[in-house]
């Protein structure tokens, strides 16, 4: 294999494929390396660890020979990230697997490998389902939800990933970690009713390159794998078995006490006053009343506390409830207008944190918090 091609290009497409190897322990040495393969002046790299599979390609100038070679992941990386914008020439040795990166003033030699042990990519089956996503849809949903979702060893391994769910007139995006949880539907017909759950790994892989699409993606799955086809990447990856929480249930249908509040005074007010909250849980109280939510938090073990009022709009009787402040402050982050609605209930029953547009969406947010005992 000998061909000739720009070395910020090669980066970049190598750059993108090396996020699946990642710090990955992977059981098979050869899935430490790319598959390149050259064939009809299109390069194809392939990058595996067996759970989710990410293929590049690239058109490449002067091709002398195709062929196909296992390249050390971390070598290709380190050696590219040195050069400047200029042609590389790649020469394989396929005796040897000698990989040889050759420019105008000097050249380098890697170990390669034989590409006939790397693993064959597997695909959706034959009963598998098809629908083309718009880009911002995908992204929106990702977006939405896949900070909520679970990085605990020790939960269910379905909150390890962001529940799709498919019917005749919606898409909803699901993530939960059973503390926090947030719901992203869009009003946009499926043609179809199906779900699956997308593991957070290849989510972010996906979230990655979909900043660089443009054209709707097309979505092949069926119950064990799903493959997501953009403009010069395809990602396949195997789907999280088993069933996803019923997490309608802890949605509250009526919380009573309706609160209008500034996103980003609210948010501020409680980065500055979580300062003092104790490290153990974070604890933030709400006190509001007619117009006001004071919060508060305090640190008894290191007599620290802090406390501050922000205007709202209330009108009740009162109430009183707690939150860990790391994820009030998720939460805000990942709303995105000026104002939010929260609606509150007893003790036993989660906030819901609601976005406040000013013209009518054809999606809707709802994010959930479960609240803390106040000591």
């Amino acid at each position: 294999m000998k061909f000739t091609v720009s070395s910020s290009a090669l980066l970049a497409l190598l750059a993108a494929e090396g996020k699946v190897i990642g710090n990955s322990r992977n059981t098979l040495p050869i899935l430490n390396s790319f598959l390149m393969e050259l064939k009809e002046g299109e390069l194809k790299v392939t990058a595996t660890d067996l759970d989710t599979t990410l293929v590049g390609t690239l058109p490449v100038d002067s091709v002398e020979r195709e062929g196909a070679v296992a390249a050390p992941s971390k070598l290709m990386l380190e050696s590219l990230k040195e050069f400047s914008d200029i042609p590389l020439t790649i020469d394989v040795d396929e005796k040897t697997w000698e990989i040889r990166i050759g420019w105008a003033s000097g050249s380098l030699s890697i170990p390669g490998d034989n590409p006939v042990g790397y693993p064959v990519m597997q695909q959706p089956g034959t009963d598998r389902k098809e629908l083309k996503l718009d880009v911002d849809l995908l992204m929106g949903g990702i977006n939405k939800t896949i900070f909520a979702t679970s990085d605990d060893d020790q939960r269910y391994v379905q909150m390890r990933g962001i529940y799709v769910v498919f019917d005749e007139k919606t898409v909803t995006f699901v993530g939960t970690d059973s503390h926090k949880l947030v719901k992203f539907v869009s009003e946009t017909p499926a043609g179809m009713k199906a779900s699956f759950i997308l593991p957070k790994k290849s989510a972010n892989l996906l979230r990655s390159m979909l900043v660089r699409e443009e054209e709707p993606v097309t979505v092949l799955f069926d119950e064990t794998m799903a493959s997501f086809a953009l403009k010069n990447h395809t990602l396949v990856c195997r789907l999280t078995e088993g069933n996803y929480p019923n997490y309608e249930r802890v949605i509250p249908e009526d919380n009573p006490d309706k609160v209008l509040v500034d996103r980003i005074g609210l948010l501020n007010a409680i980065k500055r006053v979580s300062v003092c909250s104790s490290v153990a849980t974070n604890l933030i109280r709400m006190e509001i009343s007619t117009n006001s939510i004071r919060l508060e938090a305090k640190d008894i073990d290191f007599s620290t506390s802090a406390y501050e009022h922000i205007a709202c709009s209330y009108e009740g009787g009162g109430v009183e409830v707690g939150f860990k402040s790391t994820y009030l402050v998720e939460i805000l982050s990942n709303l995105e207008t000026p104002t939010v609605l929260i609606e509150l209930g007893d003790l036993s029953r989660a906030g819901v944190f609601k976005p406040v547009y000013d013209e009518r969406q054809n999606s809707s947010t709802l994010m959930l918090l479960m609240p803390m005992t106040i000591n």
